[in-house]
């Protein structure tokens, strides 16, 4: 077990804020208005920022200093509340309260924090830290860490199963996703992949997809087996992986692939994953996600520094938004 080190913000200033620390599990958060408008938020690696922007106008609402350096991942709480930001060089976890749009707190979890996911309840964050090949688990009502767990070298992805029983971690040094039970905290089965395997997520079906990076792949793994089920080919560094619809058509995955700067549209329902349509986007796709509705695709480009927003039923760019520098990971709320 690991002890919390030292915060930029205590538990005091988050409980005022968006009331989580110093709750008891069952005790009512205090009452605070839900963000009214959908927002894309969107992690600037090289500028230790997260953008918000409008996803019905497509303006920026504001640039939050992350107060900690190479913002990398992001996590919404469901309510749309707060935003969880990992952040490379400190190894910390900001927490940023998306009403007032401002870090409230600072959670150091390990060297080089990596990603960050919410397990199903909410009430704890799990982040891979990539230069020490473990898992830090944090208790989101106190911010204080609550466990570690190894996991396999250089953890880089992790994703959590519908029902919440395992969590899914890619290694990029071992070339496997671990499975781990979220109730012993045991590592019951490691799934090989391939070379450096990166984001994962969970898919409307309740599959977990990921990405190889480092090759030109991607898997997925079908959580009551424990297997890879299904692999495609789609081209040089594949990043991230969203899900859309075309009218009826759907679901359908979208794969920002950043050696050929295209965005390639595959069938999610095929037993076979099955190619439809390649999408011209900006330089280095990384990050990818959907608006609630499956209608729109807001994708993020390293070397463009921009995010482009495809609307999915004519499967052109709409509208392209300038956000910080490499930016790397993008959410989108509820």
């Amino acid at each position: 077990m690991n002890g919390l080190s030292s915060r930029a913000f205590g538990p005091t200033v988050l409980a005022a804020s968006i009331g989580l620390a110093g709750c008891a599990p069952d005790t009512p958060r205090p009452s605070q208005p839900a963000v009214a408008q959908t927002r894309v938020y969107v992690a600037n690696e090289s500028s230790n920022s997260v953008t918000v922007v409008d996803a019905e106008s497509l303006e920026v609402i504001a640039t939050i200093d992350a107060k900690n350096h190479a913002t990398h991942d992001l996590a919404l709480s469901r309510d749309g509340r707060f935003l969880l930001a990992t952040n490379l060089a400190p190894g910390r976890l900001s927490v940023i309260d998306t009403a007032g749009l401002e870090t409230v707190a600072s959670v150091h979890t390990g060297a080089r924090a990596h990603v960050v996911a919410f397990t199903n309840d909410e009430r704890q964050a799990w982040v891979a830290n990539i230069a020490e090949d473990n898992v830090s688990i944090v208790d989101v009502r106190t911010l204080r860490i609550v466990g570690t767990l190894p996991t396999g070298k250089g953890p880089t992805g992790l994703a959590f199963s519908r029902d919440g029983r395992y969590a899914y971690v890619s290694n990029q040094g071992d070339k496997t996703v671990a499975v781990v039970d979220t109730v012993t905290h045991a590592v019951v089965k490691r799934i090989p992949v391939g070379t450096n395997p990166h984001f994962l997520t969970l898919g409307p079906d309740g599959r977990v997809w990921g990405c190889n990076t480092g090759s030109n792949d991607i898997y997925v793994i079908d959580p009551g087996t424990q297997q890879v089920v299904a692999s495609f080919q789609v081209g040089p560094a594949p990043q991230q992986i969203a899900f859309g619809f075309r009218g009826l058509l759907g679901p359908l995955a979208y794969v920002t692939v950043a050696g050929f700067n295209k965005v390639l549209v595959l069938d999610a329902d095929a037993k076979r994953l099955r190619l439809l349509e390649e999408i011209d986007v900006g330089d280095a796709p990384n990050g990818i996600a959907a608006n609630p509705q499956g209608t729109r695709l807001f994708v993020v480009h390293e070397r463009s520094n921009d995010l482009h927003v495809i609307d999915t039923g004519t499967s052109q760019v709409i509208a392209t938004v300038p956000v910080g520098r490499k930016p790397i990971r993008v959410v989108v709320s509820k």
